[in-house]
């Protein structure tokens, strides 16, 4: 049901924006209200959330750890795994943050007949989320030409490894095939593992159908629907500049495109998706477990009245004698 629910909320979104720009001519609000809309949403969102987190105390240093602790000398220990250092943490932050190292190293468990409980690699859900965000990121730095005027070099260059292969006309990109590719693979494995499926919610599958209605309707504006692209770059243009300017005769699958992208990014800091800012935040990765070379005090401790044994025994000495418990002094 959770993912019906997610199918047709992405629908309904579809019909808004479809029947606003066919039926009501509504491109003003689809192509520069509601982006100027979603860009405030998502910088108030995101700013509001980061500075709840690092305003969080952390009293202890809690890192989640997957290897030998820094102790003697002659003991080996994990660098990475287990830092003990602030250069240990940044190389195990970017291991996490650019090759998901901690994904990579999931084991996933399954009752063979026996019964026997057997616990295995899980490759292949790291290598979906791998091809899903790198691709991602690709993209997001290939649609940098819509908004640069000069176009960076560096996206230039990007765009020509992407469409290496030359394949079609336009030219298929890899990342675009590839960010599909990723996202199906999130989605049937969602639906087709029963643990996995009883555990998804609507707000695991909303995402991933809106991500696939970007990319399905990206891909249909590139290789299917006559898109004026220097209308659509005088928009984006005119967005950062304050001076949007409506392409005239744009493709109504063109605001469909800008829509999703706008509700993606009004969604984005109220959802899971926030884990994109919050791994850099989170004590169990960006600190360093130097518990036993330093004394960690929690500093937000309030100051508390100690009732010592010494103070204990004084107030307490004949009755403990007379109890036979013995005493320090007698």
């Amino acid at each position: 049901m959770n993912a019906w629910f997610g199918l047709i909320a992405v629908s309904v979104l579809f019909l808004l924006a479809m029947v606003g720009v066919q039926s009501f001519g509504l491109q003003t609000l689809f192509g520069v209200v509601i982006p100027y809309a979603a860009i405030a949403i998502f910088l108030v969102g995101v700013v509001v959330k980061v500075v709840g987190w690092a305003r969080s105390p952390v009293p202890f240093r809690i890192p989640t750890t997957s290897g030998q602790q820094k102790s003697l000398k002659w003991i080996p220990w994990s660098y990475f795994d287990n830092p003990a250092t602030t250069l240990g943490v940044l190389g195990r932050m970017a291991l996490e943050v650019l090759f998901f190292r901690s994904l990579f190293r999931n084991t996933e468990m399954s009752l063979k007949s026996g019964p026997k409980l057997v616990h295995g690699p899980s490759k292949w859900l790291w290598a979906g989320a791998m091809a899903f965000h790198w691709c991602m990121l690709v993209i997001l730095l290939r649609h940098l030409r819509f908004f640069s005027e000069p176009v960076p070099w560096f996206v230039g260059v990007i765009t020509t490894l992407d469409g290496f292969f030359q394949i079609g006309l336009p030219v298929i990109y890899l990342t675009s095939a590839g960010f599909a590719a990723g996202l199906l693979y999130l989605l049937v494995r969602r639906l087709w593992i029963p643990q996995v499926r009883y555990i998804s919610l609507l707000a695991d599958y909303f995402p991933l159908f809106l991500l696939i209605g970007i990319a399905t309707t990206g891909i249909l504006l590139r290789h299917f629907v006559k898109t004026d692209l220097e209308s659509v770059k005088g928009l984006t243009l005119g967005l950062l500049t304050l001076s949007p300017v409506v392409p005239a005769g744009a493709h109504y699958l063109f605001y469909v495109h800008v829509f999703f992208i706008c509700v993606l990014f009004a969604y984005f800091p109220f959802s899971k998706l926030m884990h994109m800012a919050g791994v850099f935040l989170s004590p169990t990765r960006n600190l360093a477990n130097n518990n036993r070379a330093v004394r960690h005090i929690n500093p937000w401790n309030a100051p508390v009245k100690v009732h010592t044994y010494a103070e204990y025994e004084d107030e307490f000495r004949e009755r403990m004698i007379e109890a036979g418990i013995p005493v320090e002094k007698t």
